[in-house]
């Protein structure tokens, strides 16, 4: 793809990705980029964040930001106007797909765990897992969300549900190479399959994207594609690269995604958002 020039004239809204782009490795907000993007939501730019993690593991880093507005949530599966968590859109598993995705895990052994949506008198949304386990405190320890223990088939079963809103594989990449080809096989493009974080391979309804769930949330603004640059560092980012004017990755993003930017800019390791932001806005 052509790189893009970056015309500051009409930027108005940033679109950025949380782990692995704006958060320093630990996933760790730090000082100078609160500072940054604070500045810029200061000089009139909309900040949308656009990340796989689910809502409440990202309050923690939206409220420091004081970002508001539509958001993006599990990498497109939700948009919610923030702070009130009002959904504006969600988008959901089939069934049929996290039954599979359930007997391969019983079968396999590796780790599984399923987002339930929201009922009408809870409106919370629920991780489920099968079985407690080094993965499940990993998950905890990463976003704050523990998942609660039960059996999945008897948890999708519920009376009214429809669809999830994501599902994961937390496991070793090689372990991930070895079952999504299984996936794959059973379901060929009918899912939205991606590798989010190093262990994470999530699972989720085909028509689930940063690049969908962001154009909703620009409608919602009112915000044009050309009017704003979106930063990310994995695969998952890549549909948001082409829903958006202009595209940046740090220089740790994946070979694939920096190929894909119109700019690389430094490492998340050395505040690489935040430095380009003071540069080019502030």
């Amino acid at each position: 793809m052509q790189k893009r020039t970056l015309d500051l004239r009409t930027i108005k809204a940033l679109a950025v990705d949380l782990d692995g782009t704006a958060l320093a490795p630990g996933a760790v907000l730090t000082e100078r980029t609160i500072r940054a993007i604070n500045a810029c939501r200061e000089k009139g730019l909309a900040v949308i964040i656009a990340t796989g993690r689910a809502i409440e593991a990202a309050e923690r880093f939206r409220l420091p930001l004081g970002v508001t507005g539509p958001m993006v949530y599990y990498n497109g599966a939700v948009v919610a106007d923030m702070p009130g968590g009002k959904i504006l859109s969600a988008t959901l598993l089939d069934l049929e797909a996290v039954n599979f995705c359930i007997d391969l895990s019983r079968s396999t052994g590796v780790y599984y765990q399923v987002f339930l949506p929201g009922t009408t008198e809870n409106p919370r949304q629920r991780l489920v897992a099968e079985r407690p386990g080094a993965e499940r405190d990993m998950y905890h320890n990463h976003t704050g969300i523990q998942a609660e223990i039960g059996d999945l088939k008897e948890a999708i079963a519920a009376p009214g549900l429809t669809g999830c809103i994501k599902s994961m594989f937390l496991a070793e990449p090689e372990v991930q190479d070895a079952i999504r080809p299984k996936i794959e096989e059973r379901f060929g493009k009918s899912l939205y399959i991606a590798r989010t974080l190093r262990t994470f391979l999530e699972i989720m309804n085909p028509n689930v994207s940063k690049g969908e769930g962001l154009k909703i949330a620009l409608q919602r603004r009112g915000l044009e594609a050309a009017q704003v640059i979106a930063f990310g560092d994995e695969e998952n980012d890549l549909p948001m690269f082409g829903a958006t004017g202009f595209a940046i990755a740090p220089a740790n993003a994946k070979e694939s995604v920096r190929n894909a930017a119109d700019l690389v800019i430094g490492p998340n390791t050395e505040d690489g958002v935040a430095v380009f932001l003071e540069k080019t806005f502030l």
